[in-house]
């Protein structure tokens, strides 16, 4: 490895999975898991992977955005009417995030996390989606989770997260109740044990 990249990347964890502690203070972030897709000395910016929005659905979403009307929602590709939409966090929550898989990719408008998982917030993304030629794996969210510069390192040494790799089943699982267990289960953390042993040394 170049060590002059070294100290310029090391302990930036975009691409990695934040997992709340029981400790987390903000009531917002309470047992979330967080995709983060940009972590630099500018900051840090992530995805929530296990919250859904409340009172929407991905059809009404693209009804609202006029990406598909109300009398042609019969001819959405099957599955997406019942697709989650999830919030993302709590910051810019009218905008729209979609985390999906390595196989879409506009050179204008997607940023790569990783191999597997890439960023987009454009709406072409909704309506690639709405005509079945987008992504084969995608979580669309409104809003992000966002932190200033030392924020989420601050954060961390206060005990608010733990992190961990991402894995993309993990991300994409539409089952979003067991996100949070499993997540804790890749670190061989039993949530049970986790909340029992809180606030000791």
């Amino acid at each position: 490895m170049d060590s002059g990249s070294q100290t310029e990347d090391e302990g930036y964890l975009d691409g990695q999975l934040l997992i709340a502690m029981p400790a987390m203070g903000d009531p917002r972030f309470s047992r979330s898991v967080i995709y983060l897709c940009a972590h630099s000395s500018e900051g840090a910016m992530g995805i929530i992977i296990n919250q859904r929005a409340p009172n929407i659905s991905f059809s009404e979403l693209l009804e609202q955005l006029n990406i598909v009307p109300t009398e042609d929602r019969i001819a959405l590709p099957a599955g997406l009417s019942a697709m989650d939409v999830h919030l993302g966090g709590p910051v810019e929550t009218g905008r729209g995030f979609v985390l999906h898989s390595a196989d879409y990719f506009k050179v204008e408008s997607t940023l790569p996390i990783d191999e597997t998982v890439c960023l987009t917030a454009t709406v072409d993304i909704l309506r690639d989606i709405a005509k079945g030629s987008g992504p084969n794996k995608a979580l669309l969210a409104l809003g992000y989770a966002g932190w200033a510069p030392g924020q989420l390192e601050d954060e961390i040494h206060a005990n608010g997260w733990l992190n961990c790799p991402a894995n993309p089943e993990l991300i994409f699982d539409p089952e979003l109740d067991g996100k949070y267990s499993r997540a804790l289960g890749s670190l061989g953390i039993d949530p049970i044990r986790l909340v029992n042993d809180s606030g000791h040394a």
